[in-house]
């Protein structure tokens, strides 16, 4: 697979930063205070490409990073290797590397998950925190896992993460046509695709892309150069590493237990979409109603309208806006 070049932002070089034991390769762009900005799955550095020069340009130092397990960042082989533990330790390692030891944290789907709590593990160092489309809820009273599977396989029901938690079946599936797989998720999760284009009703048992399409034309927020960025990433890395971080809700269950206080402090805001189903994935909870308990410094929970998952790449105008707004107020 040749070297793809994106094309959406004119391209920086890449820092390496040595942060927990292990090398992250980052975008940094700008000077000021730092924000770090954390993707979700199955994406990179490479989906907050619209952020990234606003922010500099705002006036401050921004480092939108490759996880590791993705892109150009180290890929232990472990599933113990990516618990919150390990990766919130990562981005907190990053603050001190090229941060002072202080920064603001902006993450997306798993990437929020991790900057959540990144803010929670290292309140001294985290000064606010941003989190797109899964907000955070507090403390859970047993593995997430767990939770899912009496919600869905116990009644026969297909559920992604659970498909991912066997090592070898959903690598083999992805990466048996990398292209095919990435356009096939992010289309069935966008707010551009019909109601139903995430299958609920597959049995357990059936594979992640049964049953969904790949559209023959893909929505504009998402440009072949895009797909071909990423496709050339996930080409190279493989997807192990992005699906062990689904493999340690025990782990990190374990870990995150037993803290007298689960909420979270600093500032912070919340970005998602009105069509993203991450919303809806535990029927009947109210999840921003959940996160306002826990997070009392909560400026604002934004939704908008008709955006799906990919929150900062279907709507970047509406997310800079918003992000340049709140990080303008701290």
């Amino acid at each position: 697979m040749p070297n793809v070049t994106p094309t959406a932002i004119e391209m920086p070089p890449f820092q390496m930063i040595e942060t927990n034991g292990v090398t992250l390769r980052a975008v940094v762009m700008g000077d000021g205070p730092l924000v770090i900005l954390v993707h979700g799955f199955p994406e990179s550095w490479y989906s907050w490409r619209h952020q990234i020069g606003p922010l500099a340009d705002a006036g401050f130092k921004v480092a939108a990073i490759d996880v590791r397990g993705y892109g150009g960042s180290d890929k232990p082989h472990p599933i113990g290797a990516y618990t919150y533990e390990a990766i919130c330790a990562d981005i907190a390692g990053v603050a001190d590397a090229i941060g002072g030891g202080q920064a603001i944290l902006a993450g997306h789907d798993w990437g929020a998950l991790l900057v959540w709590h990144t803010a929670l593990l290292y309140s001294d160092k985290i000064t606010a925190v941003c989190g797109l489309s899964v907000p955070y809820t507090g403390a859970l009273p047993a593995p997430y896992i767990d939770i899912v599977r009496q919600v869905y396989t116990a009644k026969n029901k297909f559920f992604y993460q659970v498909y991912f938690q066997d090592e070898g079946i959903a690598e083999a599936e992805l990466e048996a046509d990398v292209r095919k797989s990435l356009r096939t998720f992010y289309y069935a999760l966008s707010g551009d695709a019909p109601l139903g284009s995430w299958p609920n009703d597959k049995p357990h048992g059936a594979k992640l892309l049964e049953g969904m399409e790949d559209p023959e034309r893909f929505p504009a927020w998402l440009s072949r150069a895009d797909i071909d960025y990423y496709t050339a990433e996930f080409t190279a890395s493989g997807f192990r590493g992005p699906l062990n971080r689904y493999r340690t809700t025990r782990e990190d269950f374990a870990y995150l237990g037993g803290r007298d206080d689960d909420r979270i402090l600093q500032p912070a805001l919340y970005i998602g979409g009105t069509s993203d189903l991450v919303l809806r994935m535990i029927p009947g909870a109210d999840l921003i109603s959940q996160m306002r308990a826990v997070v009392p410094e909560l400026e604002d929970a934004i939704l908008l309208e008709g955006c799906g998952h990919w929150t900062q790449q279907e709507r970047p105008e509406a997310v800079t806006k918003a992000l340049t707004h709140w990080l303008a107020t701290l």
